[in-house]
């Protein structure tokens, strides 16, 4: 059986349009206000939402997320909470939403809990960024037997062997991160990103999402016919930087975040 996720994707393919999914984290400010810009983000017809789970030592995000998960840890959200919030969300009129999270929560919750959680909350898939490879494989199954997805990332710098290994154990879809580093916004997309796509198109059928670096429409129209879906996130998340800043209303973040994700949904969608 399809999962959400690749429902998704596939019902994109046969239209010949891309995925956007914005990046949030939750907790950042509160709770309250992660639900209601997940709604936003569902009315702009997003095709998924990427929910960070805020750790105090995250692996690749760069300093805005990095940021946005200290507001989210002072404000004392916990993990309970955050399924709490999510499962009181309609889903049946939102996106499929993706847990980023650290292995050492998951582990810490158990790894059975944790996805029992995220069932009940209506995640639909996961993506661990810090699960030791030699781990992924029993947790692959795992995730699986809970009819979640796995979705594991490649970087430009991964061996190609390792790629391969990588990709048994992942599935949803490959996120393909844009570039060498951390998250945040760039100002093109760079041409080993490009090469690398070609190359995973022929070695798995599974959809390939780009993130890390992407912030703009702007940025789609190279990845055209080479990635199925992009994932935008210090973009995003800045602007709760603002809403913390008081540079911006709650309003104020409501309409602009409607309208960066109305302007990437057309650049993704569009033919």
């Amino acid at each position: 059986m399809d999962s959400r996720i690749s429902a998704v994707f596939a019902s994109l393919k046969e239209q010949n349009q891309m995925a956007f999914m914005p990046f949030i984290t939750a907790g950042d400010p509160d709770l309250a206000a992660t639900q209601q810009v997940i709604r936003t983000l569902g009315a702009a017809n997003v095709d998924m939402i990427e929910i960070g789970f805020p750790y105090s030592d995250p692996i690749a995000d760069g300093p805005v997320i990095q940021a946005s998960y200290t507001r989210a840890l002072e404000s004392k959200v916990s993990v309970s909470q955050i399924f709490k919030a999510l499962g009181e969300l309609d889903h049946e009129q939102l996106p499929p939403l993706v847990a980023m999270v650290s292995f050492a929560i998951v582990f810490r919750t158990g790894v059975d809990q944790f996805l029992s959680s995220c069932v009940e909350s209506g995640i639909s898939g996961l993506i661990i960024p810090d699960l030791p490879g030699d781990e992924a494989a029993e947790v692959f199954e795992k995730v699986r037997g809970a009819g979640l997805d796995l979705i594991q990332l490649v970087a430009p710098t991964s061996p190609r062997e390792r790629v391969r290994k990588i990709l048994k154990s992942c599935s949803g879809f490959v996120y393909c991160i844009a570039v060498s580093g951390t998250t945040g916004e760039r100002e093109r997309v760079a041409d080993a990103l490009l090469d690398q796509l070609k190359w995973l198109r022929e070695e798995t059928d599974l959809p390939l999402a780009v993130g890390f670096g992407i912030s703009k429409p702007e940025h789609v129209e190279p990845l055209r016919d080479l990635a199925d879906g992009v994932i935008i996130g210090s973009a995003i998340v800045r602007r709760f930087q603002e809403l913390a800043d008081k540079t911006l209303s709650s309003d104020e973040l409501q309409k602009d975040l409607s309208k960066l994700a109305g302007d990437m949904v057309a650049a993704t969608h569009a033919k």
